[in-house]
């Protein structure tokens, strides 16, 4: 019995090197691969490229996928529910 390398569940083969129970299986591991490499390749070409927050016009790093600094998008109403809702559940 061999178990599934993207649903974990077991599977029997009669080939030594199948490492996905079915095609489904195969094909979504395959989609997400080629995802992380088209992530990886657009952070590679904004390499020396300057980019800045639309809001603060603030540098942003390669591997921000916004268009928008870290401060900018968090909404500070959000915030403050968040934090409200953490101080009634610790009353």
């Amino acid at each position: 019995m061999k178990h599934c390398q993207w649903c974990d569940k077991e599977f029997n083969t009669e080939i030594v090197y199948q490492i996905y129970c079915s095609p489904e299986c195969r094909d979504l591991s395959t989609k997400e691969k080629i995802a992380a490499r088209y992530l990886i390749s657009r952070r590679q070409k904004r390499k020396g490229k300057e980019r800045s927050c639309k809001s603060c016009k603030e540098a942003l790093s390669i591997y921000n996928d916004d268009n928008l600094c870290v401060k900018c998008n968090v909404n500070p109403s959000d915030v403050a529910k968040a934090l409200k809702t953490i101080k009634d559940n610790l009353k």
